[in-house]
Protein backbone atom coordinates (compact mmCIF):
# COMPACT_ATOMS: atom_id res chain seq x y z
CA UNK A 1 0.00 0.00 0.00
CA UNK A 2 0.62 3.37 -0.55
CA UNK A 3 1.68 6.34 1.97
CA UNK A 4 -1.56 7.30 0.15
CA UNK A 5 -3.73 4.41 0.59
CA UNK A 6 -3.26 4.17 3.76
CA UNK A 7 -4.59 6.70 5.41
CA UNK A 8 -7.69 7.00 7.52
CA UNK A 9 -10.19 9.92 6.27
CA UNK A 10 -12.33 11.05 9.14
CA UNK A 11 -14.99 12.77 6.63
CA UNK A 12 -15.68 8.69 5.53
CA UNK A 13 -19.79 7.77 6.29
CA UNK A 14 -19.10 5.58 9.17
CA UNK A 15 -17.08 8.32 10.77
CA UNK A 16 -20.00 10.60 10.19
CA UNK A 17 -22.35 8.24 11.65
CA UNK A 18 -20.04 7.48 14.83
CA UNK A 19 -20.02 11.43 15.28
CA UNK A 20 -23.67 11.67 15.19
CA UNK A 21 -24.02 13.67 11.98
CA UNK A 22 -25.98 11.02 9.82
CA UNK A 23 -28.55 8.71 11.65
CA UNK A 24 -28.54 4.53 11.76
CA UNK A 25 -30.99 2.14 13.17
CA UNK A 26 -28.31 1.19 16.12
CA UNK A 27 -28.65 -2.59 16.88
CA UNK A 28 -25.72 -2.63 19.46
CA UNK A 29 -22.98 -0.49 20.84
CA UNK A 30 -20.45 -0.68 23.64
CA UNK A 31 -17.53 1.73 24.00
CA UNK A 32 -15.58 -0.02 21.29
CA UNK A 33 -18.25 -0.81 18.88
CA UNK A 34 -21.19 0.21 17.25
CA UNK A 35 -23.42 -2.47 15.16
CA UNK A 36 -26.32 -1.09 12.67
CA UNK A 37 -28.20 -2.38 10.25
CA UNK A 38 -27.21 -2.04 6.63
CA UNK A 39 -28.75 1.05 4.57
CA UNK A 40 -28.73 -1.13 1.55
CA UNK A 41 -29.24 -4.67 2.60
CA UNK A 42 -28.48 -7.80 0.31
CA UNK A 43 -30.80 -9.94 2.92
CA UNK A 44 -33.10 -9.24 5.72
CA UNK A 45 -31.24 -8.03 8.45
CA UNK A 46 -27.88 -7.15 6.71
CA UNK A 47 -26.34 -5.52 9.70
CA UNK A 48 -22.46 -4.02 9.52
CA UNK A 49 -20.31 -3.74 13.04
CA UNK A 50 -17.63 -1.07 13.02
CA UNK A 51 -14.91 -0.23 15.72
CA UNK A 52 -15.69 3.25 16.86
CA UNK A 53 -11.75 3.89 17.08
CA UNK A 54 -10.61 5.43 13.47
CA UNK A 55 -9.10 2.38 11.48
CA UNK A 56 -9.41 2.44 7.72
CA UNK A 57 -9.43 -1.71 7.81
CA UNK A 58 -8.16 -4.47 9.36
CA UNK A 59 -4.71 -4.33 8.34
CA UNK A 60 -4.01 -1.22 10.92
CA UNK A 61 -6.87 -1.61 13.81
CA UNK A 62 -5.55 -2.38 17.61
CA UNK A 63 -5.90 -5.74 17.98
CA UNK A 64 -8.01 -5.39 21.24
CA UNK A 65 -10.32 -3.30 19.00
CA UNK A 66 -10.28 -6.08 16.81
CA UNK A 67 -11.20 -8.54 19.70
CA UNK A 68 -14.10 -6.15 20.64
CA UNK A 69 -15.42 -6.24 16.87
CA UNK A 70 -15.02 -9.66 16.23
CA UNK A 71 -17.05 -10.39 19.55
CA UNK A 72 -19.51 -8.25 18.48
CA UNK A 73 -19.83 -9.61 14.81
CA UNK A 74 -20.59 -13.54 16.60
CA UNK A 75 -23.53 -11.91 19.24
CA UNK A 76 -24.85 -9.98 16.08
CA UNK A 77 -24.95 -13.24 14.16
CA UNK A 78 -26.15 -15.49 16.90
CA UNK A 79 -29.03 -13.26 17.04
CA UNK A 80 -29.38 -12.68 13.24
CA UNK A 81 -29.43 -16.35 12.92
CA UNK A 82 -32.53 -16.97 15.61
CA UNK A 83 -34.53 -13.69 14.74
CA UNK A 84 -34.31 -14.27 10.70
CA UNK A 85 -34.67 -17.84 10.79
CA UNK A 86 -31.29 -18.35 9.22
CA UNK A 87 -29.90 -21.65 8.12
CA UNK A 88 -26.21 -19.45 7.99
CA UNK A 89 -24.60 -16.58 8.06
CA UNK A 90 -22.39 -14.27 5.14
CA UNK A 91 -20.19 -12.44 6.97
CA UNK A 92 -18.17 -10.27 4.71
CA UNK A 93 -14.88 -7.93 5.41
CA UNK A 94 -13.02 -5.80 2.61
CA UNK A 95 -9.56 -4.31 2.90
CA UNK A 96 -8.89 -1.80 0.50
CA UNK A 97 -10.44 -0.56 -2.89
CA UNK A 98 -9.04 -3.62 -4.93
CA UNK A 99 -10.74 -6.41 -2.57
CA UNK A 100 -14.29 -3.87 -2.91
CA UNK A 101 -13.78 -1.71 0.04
CA UNK A 102 -15.80 0.95 -0.77
CA UNK A 103 -16.12 2.88 2.50
CA UNK A 104 -12.45 3.16 4.63
CA UNK A 105 -13.21 2.71 8.17
CA UNK A 106 -13.20 -0.72 8.94
CA UNK A 107 -16.82 -2.87 9.14
CA UNK A 108 -17.72 -5.95 8.91
CA UNK A 109 -20.78 -7.25 6.99
CA UNK A 110 -23.57 -10.04 8.75
CA UNK A 111 -25.88 -11.40 6.25
CA UNK A 112 -27.82 -13.93 7.40
CA UNK A 113 -28.78 -16.65 4.98
CA UNK A 114 -31.52 -19.29 3.95
CA UNK A 115 -31.24 -21.92 1.71
CA UNK A 116 -32.09 -21.17 -2.06
CA UNK A 117 -32.78 -17.45 -1.59
CA UNK A 118 -30.19 -15.24 -3.65
CA UNK A 119 -28.74 -11.96 -2.15
CA UNK A 120 -30.65 -8.90 -3.54
CA UNK A 121 -28.50 -6.63 -6.00
CA UNK A 122 -26.45 -4.38 -4.27
CA UNK A 123 -26.85 -0.63 -4.28
CA UNK A 124 -31.03 -0.35 -3.49
CA UNK A 125 -31.93 1.36 -0.32
CA UNK A 126 -34.43 -0.05 1.58
CA UNK A 127 -37.66 1.27 3.49
CA UNK A 128 -36.37 3.16 6.80
CA UNK A 129 -39.72 1.39 8.51
CA UNK A 130 -38.21 -2.06 7.77
CA UNK A 131 -34.57 -1.06 8.61
CA UNK A 132 -36.56 0.32 11.94
CA UNK A 133 -37.99 -3.28 12.60
CA UNK A 134 -35.34 -5.21 12.02
CA UNK A 135 -33.11 -3.56 14.25
CA UNK A 136 -35.84 -3.46 16.96
CA UNK A 137 -36.13 -7.71 16.35
CA UNK A 138 -32.13 -7.69 16.79
CA UNK A 139 -32.21 -5.53 19.58
CA UNK A 140 -34.84 -7.54 21.66
CA UNK A 141 -32.88 -10.82 21.00
CA UNK A 142 -30.01 -9.42 22.60
CA UNK A 143 -31.73 -8.65 25.71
Amino acid sequence: MTEKTATYENDNIFAKILRGEIPCHNVYETDKVLAFMDIMPRSDGHTLVIPKAPCRNILDINPDDLTAVIQTVKTIGKAAITVFAAQGLLIQQFNEAASGQEVFHLHFHILPRQEGVELRPPGIMAEQDILAEHATKLRNALG
